[in-house]
């Protein structure tokens, strides 16, 4: 019985792993001949739920480079997944603020896992609001590396020295806004 248990386990294990795929669609045939395609966790419909972080970046007229460095980076599915997030979220100009040419090589397919750690350094587990953030505190992000938090005299909140100009709740978490890029050291 203790055998069968045990098969019983690895045979699950193994179902859930299986489920855990990766981001990519998937195709097959079903019995009756028709195609059917699986999406990750972005390609999920859901218009009666308040949106998650990617789908409100992706409404932003402000966050469309930030978009299309996510689909670059392979990160969308990641964020529309279920969080809690605090994103950091550099707008346009904030991108357009680069050294000439860093983003169009960051955004090559061979940059990618490059690009990605980039993103993840803008991402916190967790919700984090403006008033919880505290001064001078190092806080640990998505990949690893710390971000600073400055709180001025006036309460603007700086993470590493990128203002947060806006905040806005997402299902799975929160989005602050900022002005610049953040760039690992």
């Amino acid at each position: 019985m203790k055998a069968l248990s045990k098969s019983l386990l690895w045979l699950l294990s193994l179902a859930l792993l299986a489920g855990c795929g990766t981001s990519e669609t998937r195709t097959h045939s079903s019995p009756d001949g028709s195609v059917v395609q699986h999406v990750g966790q972005s390609g999920v419909k859901d218009d009666q739920s308040k949106p998650n972080v990617v789908q409100i970046a992706v409404s932003s007229k402000d966050h469309g480079t930030l978009v299309a460095a996510l689909k670059a980076a392979d990160y969308v599915d990641a964020l529309t997944n279920v969080g809690p997030f605090t994103v950091f979220a550099p707008t346009n100009a904030a991108f357009d603020a680069l050294p000439v040419g860093t983003l169009e090589t960051l955004t090559k397919k061979e940059n990618q896992r490059q690009l990605r750690d980039i993103l993840e350094y803008h991402v916190l587990l967790g919700v984090y609001k403006s008033g919880d953030f505290v001064n001078g505190r190092k806080m640990g992000t998505a990949d690893g590396r710390p971000v600073e938090i400055t709180v001025n005299g006036d309460g603007t909140v700086l993470i590493n020295g990128g203002k947060i100009i806006a905040t806005v709740e997402a299902s799975n978490g929160i989005i602050h806004v900022i002005d610049r890029v953040l760039v690992p050291n």
